[in-house]
């Protein structure tokens, strides 16, 4: 049987860092508020890069890790709900600042279960022998789509991009990967796009901003984790003791502490950057593996556990090793 695995990791967030104190200034909020419902300090918010330039930092750091250049990548795969435009994809934007030959590229949609999904896709099909090495990416400049003036959304959210170098294995890697939706009728997480045109006349509208309904969205986040968490391992052989790190999606820390606790998951073992990047959407989980892999958390040969979830609403969960 062949298997896959990452070969290399690298991220990239904007040099503009943005605190507690300077959200203050700017809605209705307090360090202190926003501390103890969500863990964060500070968060990037680019004024420069849009999604594609983040994930050109991203992509190159992880095929530099890898020794890899980018002529040597047959499938490239962008997670994002941010792009820079809605055609062409970040993925072709991309391929064209890494001076790629013409491979397959494209881009998904799974709000900040995307990376997730891209990897589930990556993986099938570099099993499938069609292609030999993909380049993974979960980018967002996610505040371009912020209300600054919701000060129950715009303090949670930052702009960044995390990337890994996949390509076939003789040995396990990519051991299991579960991806799902249930769809979001109540629309508890959502983003309008484009109005329909009545009598060929578009309407005038402001520039639309997400909407999410928090205490709902927290709700489905504390069920999904531990759901996924327990059916990665339930289909394999290991248990939480095999586990040397527990990456997720880094949306809430009470989310990720709740979750530990009602699978008993010891605290040395949940990974979180929270406090200095919020919610990245689709880049948070590469950026925590990156992360987690320069400051020696994950070390090679060590089996980590990552899981998200996100709008649509979407979830998933990745049992890898190192």
């Amino acid at each position: 049987m062949s298997y896959t695995r990452i070969i290399g990791s690298g991220s990239a967030v904007p040099d503009n860092v943005v605190t507690n104190a300077m959200m203050e200034a700017i809605v209705e909020t307090s360090d202190e508020w926003i501390q103890s419902r969500t863990g964060i300090v500070e968060r990037r918010i680019s004024t420069d890069q849009n999604t594609s330039d983040l994930a050109y930092l991203a992509a190159k750091r992880a095929m530099e890790a890898a020794a890899v250049d980018a002529k040597s990548i047959d499938l490239l795969i962008v997670a994002t709900v941010t792009p820079d435009m809605p055609f062409p994809g970040v993925s072709q934007l991309l391929q064209r600042k890494l001076n790629m030959h013409p491979i397959t590229a494209f881009d998904v949609n799974a709000a900040c279960s995307g990376f997730i999904y891209a990897i589930n896709v990556a993986d099938a099909m570099i099993r499938s022998g069609s292609y030999r090495r993909a380049l993974v990416i979960g980018a967002e400049t996610l505040t371009k789509i912020t209300d600054f003036t919701d000060r129950n959304t715009c303090v949670l959210f930052g702009d960044a991009a995390g990337a890994v170098v996949i390509e076939p294995s003789d040995t396990p890697g990519i051991e299991r990967v579960i991806t799902r939706s249930k769809g979001d009728h109540e629309g508890l997480l959502t983003l309008e796009g484009y109005p329909l045109k009545q009598g060929f006349k578009t309407p005038q509208k402001p520039w639309p901003f997400l909407q999410m309904q928090g205490s709902e969205v927290f709700k489905f986040a504390t069920r999904a984790m531990p759901e996924i968490i327990n059916d990665l391992l339930s289909q394999s052989s290991y248990t939480m003791d095999d586990i040397a790190l527990v990456v997720a999606h880094q949306a809430n820390r009470r989310i990720i502490e709740s979750s530990g606790k009602k699978l008993r998951i010891p605290e040395d073992k949940l990974f979180m950057n929270i406090e200095h990047y919020g919610n990245t959407s689709a880049a948070s989980v590469p950026l925590a593996i990156d992360e987690a892999i320069r400051s020696n958390r994950l070390k090679k040969g060590d089996l980590f556990l990552t899981v998200a979830f996100g709008a649509g609403l979407t979830w998933g969960g990745a049992l890898i090793r190192l």
